[in-house]
């Protein structure tokens, strides 16, 4: 089920959200320190940058942890295979 937002809802949740703060909640998990977020309240996305501050998730940090994410399967699956 799609969920659509009206102009009026939608300013509703953005004054929400500025004015109380996003409700994050762990989107996916790449690695043991790098994480996406997602605001259960706006649908804004973020994710963690080198020095652990949330920052806006553009494709390029979403190009960067996928591959960072592969990286991380493939050296945790050799570790548990020796």
């Amino acid at each position: 089920m799609k969920t659509y937002f009206t102009s009026s809802n939608f300013l509703n949740v953005t004054i929400i959200c500025n004015l109380l703060g996003h409700k994050y909640q762990t989107k996916r998990k790449i690695t043991n320190h790098f994480s996406e977020y997602k605001c259960s309240c706006c649908g804004k996305e973020m994710t963690d940058d080198s020095h652990g501050r949330l920052t806006k998730l553009t494709p390029e940090l979403l190009e960067i942890n996928e591959t960072l994410r592969m990286i991380f399967q493939k050296k945790k699956l050799h570790f548990q295979n020796s």
